[in-house]
This record gives C-alpha cells, structure tokens and sequence, in this order.
C-alpha cells in the first residue's frame, strides 16, 4: 500500500506548479532551492553562531574496522539551531521537496517508490552501501 500523505503531497505539488512548469525551471529551481538550503545552514554558523563548526583531518587507525567507522567519524557541529535558524532551515528544506517532488511529477516518477527503493537498498546494503 502506499503511503497516502506522501502521494497526497505529490498531487498536490502537481497541482500547484504553474508558473515553473518546464523542466528547466524545476531544475534551476531545485539547485536554487539546495543552494539556499546550504546557504542558511552556513548562516547558522557565521550569522547567528548558534552552530559552529570544529573540523579536523582525521587519522583513521589501520586496524578500525569498516563497523566501528561510524563511531569514529562525526559532524564536526557544535552547538543546537536556535528556533529562528530551524525554521529557516525546514522552510528551504521544503521549498527543496517541493521542486525535488515537481521533478518527479515532470519525470513521471514516484517520490515514495523512489523512497521505498533507497531505503531498501540501504538497509540491505547497510554499512557498504557508503553512500
């Protein structure tokens, strides 16, 4: 069965892209959508300073196995988003679903099958999937 407030969303993107409806549009308009996406996540460190970032080369250990990588690696932020830059963040994060979905929708694609694929594939590939 699929996962109706998922498809619901897709209809309704359907419905609501009028004035970028050629695929280049969408597509500019996902890089942009990305773009700004990184650009407020940036904004949270060198703006707000509710983030920042302590980034280092690591030295992997010869002897680490592939399993034990994920506990040795880490994001490098510090700090919490602050309300104001979390919801600037989730409101480009969903501009970026709304064009990624218009996509979808131009290229005849489904965004939950498409999901229910990725997530097949990483959980069977698991630790080697290395995506």
């Amino acid at each position: 069965m699929r996962d109706l407030i998922c498809d619901e969303f897709q209809n309704t993107v359907s419905e609501l892209l009028i004035r970028h409806h050629s695929i280049l549009d969408v597509l500019s308009k996902l890089q942009e959508t990305c773009a700004r996406t990184n650009r407020a996540t940036v904004k949270a460190v060198t703006g707000c300073g509710c983030l920042s970032i302590e980034a280092k080369k690591k030295q992997i250990p010869p002897d680490l196995s592939i399993t034990d990588l994920k506990d040795y690696f880490e994001s490098h932020l510090r700090g919490e988003l602050c309300d104001n830059c979390r919801e600037i963040i989730e409101t480009e994060i969903g501009k970026t679903l709304f064009y990624l979905t218009a996509l979808c929708n131009l290229l005849d694609l489904n965004l939950y099958d498409i999901f229910l694929k990725e997530h097949k594939k990483i959980t069977t590939l698991r630790v080697f999937n290395f995506t």
